[in-house]
């Protein structure tokens, strides 16, 4: 899982970013020069890993990682074109988290989330437009020279170019968004978008917008409030959390929501070794998570032995949950469910 963050000068995307990976970054990744990206890997905090781990007290447990990048320079206006490698550092990003401005600039400047957030999109939308009438051309131009395009594609990228000529994103269509045929283009206007509004230190509202956009959700932050708590030891920072009334971290409020943004669930594997979270699409087959384990497991697969987080808590063992009848065999097109813990039967 990576997720790219973007947004216009001064938006505070690089404050938010520190914000994110200040608490709970297991590395950073600055980058060899200015125009290289920074990219941090970070722990999603699980009760339930805690909780197998307190049980099994394993040599190893492993926390499910979600990756956040920071594009180096300025995206949209007053930054470089829309074509250049700014954009192309967040092409192959799953997802993309769009901050805007809601505070007040340096210079007394009044905010425009809103209009921020519109101007942005176009230029992504722009951005899509020119990479799909470019593979429109080379497609005439091979059927000039007597080779036929195969499959649906060319009919795909027609269908997004004229989405995008209405100045629509192509998320707005979830099937087309979703073709495997398309994913070689990385359509910025394709990616799940999550909107985050960088509020004021002391404002933790949303702001009306008189058009919201359609298949993105917004979310307010205090970035620089967060990222102050961030830096602060555990005794400070939750000594801030309860001045200004702060439930939950901006990180955790993120991490959650980008589980959201990508449909994503979470099986765990557990052993005397290692208790592991391991993150998959919603709809994963057993098979296809064993791969996820081991290729070995997905080749040879026979049965996945199936428990449920909730029943093991219910029942204080794996033992006295199969003896209650909650441990179950399945087999490789069982979807599998979040929470689910899973011991897999292969053979090689």
């Amino acid at each position: 899982m990576k997720l790219g963050i973007v947004g216009l000068p001064q938006s505070g995307r690089s404050t938010f970013f520190s914000a994110l990976t200040g608490a709970r970054s297991d590395r950073e990744t600055h980058g060899s020069s200015r125009t290289d990206p920074k990219i941090a890997t970070i722990m999603v905090y699980d009760e339930r890993v805690k909780f197998l781990s307190e049980m099994y007290r394993p040599g190893k447990t492993t926390y499910a990682r979600v990756e956040y990048l920071l594009p180096s320079g300025n995206t949209g206006s007053g930054g470089p074109k829309p074509e250049n490698e700014i954009w192309n550092q967040i092409r192959t990003c799953d997802a993309l988290l769009h901050v805007v401005r809601n505070f007040r600039g340096l210079d007394g400047s009044i905010p425009n989330p809103e209009s921020d957030f519109w101007k942005l999109e176009e230029e992504m939308i722009l951005s899509d437009l020119i990479v799909a009438e470019k593979r429109l051309e080379r497609i005439s131009m091979d059927r000039k020279r007597g080779k036929k395009p195969e499959g649906e594609e060319f009919s795909l990228v027609r269908a997004c170019r004229d989405i995008l000529e209405k100045g629509h994103p192509i998320r707005m269509y979830a099937e087309l968004a979703a073709s495997p045929l398309l994913k070689g283009f990385t359509f910025l206007s394709a990616k799940p978008m999550l909107v985050i509004v960088n509020n004021e230190d002391e404002d933790e509202t949303l702001p009306e917008w008189d058009r919201l956009p359609r298949q993105v959700e917004r979310m307010a932050v205090r970035a620089r409030l967060e990222q102050d708590i961030a830096s602060m030891s555990p005794e400070e920072a939750e000594e801030f959390l309860e001045a200004y009334q702060i439930q939950e971290s901006a990180l955790d409020r993120v991490i959650r929501r980008s589980f959201r943004l990508l449909n994503r669930v979470s099986f765990f594997t557990v052993g005397s070794d290692e208790v592991r979270a391991w993150p998959i699409p919603a709809g994963t087959p057993a098979s296809k998570a064993a791969g996820t384990v081991h290729s070995d497991m997905e080749k040879g697969f026979i049965r996945a032995e199936i428990l449920s987080f909730e029943d093991l808590k219910a029942h204080g063992s794996f033992q006295a949950a199969k003896k209650g009848g909650r441990v179950r065999l399945e087999g490789r097109d069982y979807e599998v469910q979040d929470g689910d813990i899973i011991t897999f039967r292969f053979n090689i």
